[in-house]
């Protein structure tokens, strides 16, 4: 059995994990270009659009606070991926359930319910996460299921800044989605700097989100 299936049948259920964040990090973090500016190059899109993302100590701790808004749902984030990228996911998710933030990380082939129908399950990872990571590649584009899960995440919050992250590799720019074209997106060269950026993006939803459940609040 290879040995990330043997580690994620280990793992715990995220539901369980509300680990402490770091109250010292701080990075940056912005889609890197849009279909509007689909003739700069890559580099010059993602220095002009970079912003960077500083977390006091104060929004760190509402982030990871017990009655927070992030314990709302069970997941931070839902990876939709064609099956063909899935060696690239399960990097990404090892990537943000390792970061201080322990960020809750829905993965279909670990955490859909074995039985239930696909649907459902791609319905319910949707309504039960924070925010959703679309890897737009050729296997994206080709797959109904793909197509099916980004609806329903445009149905579920469609003028939600953050929430819908979407991620091209080995896409050119004209072939990105039409129903995602209002939002900027992050283009993977180097997948470091990427994974950093949907770090980054998911931090930032969750400090707004936490900011304005507790402003609300008061």
């Amino acid at each position: 059995m290879a040995g990330w299936f043997r580690r994620l049948l280990h793992k715990p259920k995220p539901s369980s994990v509300e680990s402490s964040l770091n109250a010292g990090c701080s990075a940056s973090s912005s889609p890197s270009s849009s279909s509007s500016s689909a003739t700069s190059s890559n580099s010059s899109s993602e220095t002009s659009l970079a912003r960077s993302v500083h977390l006091s100590p104060v929004s760190l701790s509402v982030i990871n606070a017990s009655g927070s808004a992030r314990w709302a749902k069970s997941y931070d984030v839902c990876i939709c991926h064609s099956e063909a990228d899935l060696e690239l996911v399960e990097e990404l998710v090892s990537y943000l359930e390792g970061q201080p933030e322990s960020f809750r990380c829905f993965l279909q082939l670990r955490d859909a319910a074995p039985g239930s129908a696909v649907v459902t399950e791609l319905c319910d990872a949707v309504q039960n996460s924070h925010c959703w990571v679309m890897l737009i590649t050729p296997g994206f584009l080709r797959d109904p299921w793909c197509k099916y899960q980004m609806h329903q995440a445009l149905a579920e919050a469609p003028m939600a800044h953050g929430r819908t992250i979407p991620v091209l590799k080995d896409v050119d720019r004209k072939d990105y989605p039409k129903e995602l074209r209002n939002l900027y997106y992050i283009y993977m060269v180097l997948k470091e700097n990427s994974f950093r950026q949907i770090r980054d993006t998911i931090l930032r939803y969750l400090q707004e989100l936490c900011r304005s459940s507790t402003s609300s609040t008061e």
